[in-house]
C-alpha cells in the first residue's frame, strides 16, 4: 500500500518568495510534501508564473469580483478544498481572512509574520521594532485563527537589530531566515508532532508539540524544551534541532545574521 504524500495548497498575492522556499525545500528533500496548487487573489501575481514553471497547478480567485469578504472567502475555501490539502500555507497572501475561511481549515492553516509575536501584529513591523528601540527582531510562524496575527505561535527566529539598520535592511537580513523557518514549521506539523488544540485556538496559547524527547535548545540563549510524551517513534537525529526550535525563540548571533543575504 502506497503512503500518501502530504499535500499543500499555497495562497499568494504577489511574487511569492515564501512559495519559492517551499518549492526548494520539497525539491531538496527537507520537506516531504507536494504542492497541490498555488492560488492567488491577484490575476497578475508574479508567483503564478513561477509556480507554473515548476509544474504546479495554479488557480485565481479574484477578490474584486465578490461583493464582500465573506462571499470571497467562501469561494476561496471551495477552491482550496478541491485540492484536498493536508495543510494550507499563507505565502504572502495579502487578504484578511474571515471565519468563513479560517474555520474551515482550523488547525491546518499556517502563516508567517515578520515580528516576534505577540509584538507588532499588522503592518510596518520592522520600523515599529526600530522605533521602539528593540534590540532584536524576528519572524513567527503561527496557526491562523480569527484574531489577526493572534493565532498560537509554532516557531520563531530572532536576529539582532544593528544600529545602522533601516526597516528595509532588517527585512532583507530576515528574509532568508524566514525561508528556512517556514518550511521547517510545515514539516513539523506534517510529521504529526505538532497540532492545534481547541483550547490553544481559542486563547492564543502556543501550539502543542508531541514527542518522546527532552531536547536542549541549540544555543545557550534559548530555554530547554520539554515536549509532551507521545507513542510515536523518536525523530531522526537530523530533525531534533528542528523540533527544538518549536515553541522556542531561536536566536541568530550577529556573525550569522546576514549569512543568507546576498
Amino acid at each position: 500500500m502506497t503512503t500518501r504524500v502530504p499535500r499543500l495548497v499555497l495562497l499568494i498575492s504577489g511574487r511569492g518568495s515564501n512559495m519559492e522556499a517551499f518549492i526548494r525545500a520539497i525539491e531538496g528533500g527537507t520537506l516531504q510534501a507536494t504542492i497541490g496548487a498555488v492560488i492567488s487573489n491577484e490575476p497578475d501575481a508574479a508567483g503564478l508564473e513561477i509556480a507554473e514553471q515548476a509544474g504546479i497547478q495554479t488557480r485565481v480567485v479574484p477578490h474584486r469580483e465578490y461583493g464582500n469578504r465573506e462571499v470571497f472567502d467562501a469561494a476561496l475555501a471551495t477552491e482550496v478544498l478541491a485540492h484536498d490539502p493536508d495543510l494550507v500555507i499563507l505565502a504572502g497572501f495579502m487578504r484578511i481572512l474571515t471565519p468563513v475561511f479560517v474555520d474551515r481549515f482550523a488547525g491546518k492553516l499556517l502563516n508567517i509574520h515578520p515580528s516576534l509575536l505577540p509584538k507588532y501584529p499588522g503592518l510596518h513591523t520592522h520600523q515599529r521594532a526600530i522605533d521602539a528601540g528593540d534590540s532584536e527582531a524576528g519572524a513567527t510562524v503561527h496557526y491562523v485563527t480569527s484574531e489577526l496575527d493572534g493565532g498560537p505561535p509554532v516557531m520563531q527566529v530572532r536576529l539582532p537589530i544593528r544600529s545602522e539598520d533601516t526597516a528595509e535592511s532588517l527585512a532583507a537580513r530576515l528574509l532568508p531566515l524566514e525561508h528556512q523557518l517556514y518550511p521547517a514549521a510545515a514539516a513539523l506539523h506534517l510529521s504529526g508532532r505538532l497540532h492545534l488544540s481547541k483550547r490553544a485556538a481559542g486563547t492564543g496559547r502556543r501550539a502543542t508539540a508531541r514527542s518522546g524527547h527532552r531536547l536542549e535548545a541549540p544555543n545557550e540563549t534559548t530555554r530547554p524544551c520539554l515536549l509532551e510524551p507521545c507513542s510515536r517513534p523518536p525523530l531522526p537525529r537530523m530533525a531534533l534541532r528542528m523540533v527544538c526550535m518549536a515553541l522556542l525563540s531561536v536566536s541568530v548571533p550577529h556573525a550569522r545574521a546576514g549569512a543568507g543575504h546576498a
